[in-house]
């Protein structure tokens, strides 16, 4: 395999990984993560939402941070490369969002659709300069009437919003290598 084949994979894989930082970053309103997936100039066309990625950032961490129930899952990513630091990238999402709205009655709501999104890579790295988000379906659902708690039972530890989450202890483990 040639370099350039090779090169083009290692894009393709810092791609889908900026994508899978974005999912993490709004699952668990994890400031850091979600920054990460855009360059700090990109614009965001949200639907809810369109301007700059930094006023989406704040937006989407002002919705989140209230600990409701997120679950972003990214398939279908089609990568085509416009030139070595640019990409067009759709991908497809399913959202499964559960939290209160602005008057503080508890929603569900089921969102598929497409991310379509320009990616730009600067200093050797891949990240959004331009994201439109395409809603193919909208599905209100009614929410579960018992407490978090009681419906998970014994299913635990269940997800909570940055830092709290156990995947951010994962980093901090310390397991003994030995060749």
């Amino acid at each position: 395999m040639d370099q350039a084949k090779i090169n083009e994979l290692l894009d393709r894989e810092a791609i889908r990984d900026c994508l899978y930082r974005y999912c993490r970053g709004i699952d668990r309103a994890d400031e850091a993560a979600l920054r990460s997936a855009y360059w700090p100039d990109a614009h965001d066309n949200h639907g809810a939402y369109c301007g700059s990625a930094e006023g989406f950032i704040r937006f989407a961490l002002g919705v989140f941070k209230t600990e409701p129930r997120n679950i972003h899952q990214i398939t279908n990513i089609l990568i085509e490369f416009i030139s070595s630091a640019t990409a067009a990238v759709e991908s497809y999402f399913t959202a499964l969002q559960h939290g209160p709205d602005k008057d503080g009655e508890v929603r569900q709501t089921l969102l598929c659709g497409r991310y379509c999104d320009l990616f730009q890579k600067r200093e050797g790295e891949w990240r959004i300069a331009e994201r439109t988000v395409v809603y193919d379906w909208l599905e209100e659902q009614i929410p579960p009437a018992v407490l978090e708690a009681e419906r998970f039972g014994p299913r635990q530890p269940i997800g909570a919003p940055h830092p709290h989450d156990p995947v951010y202890a994962l980093g901090k483990r310390r397991i003994p290598f030995s060749p």
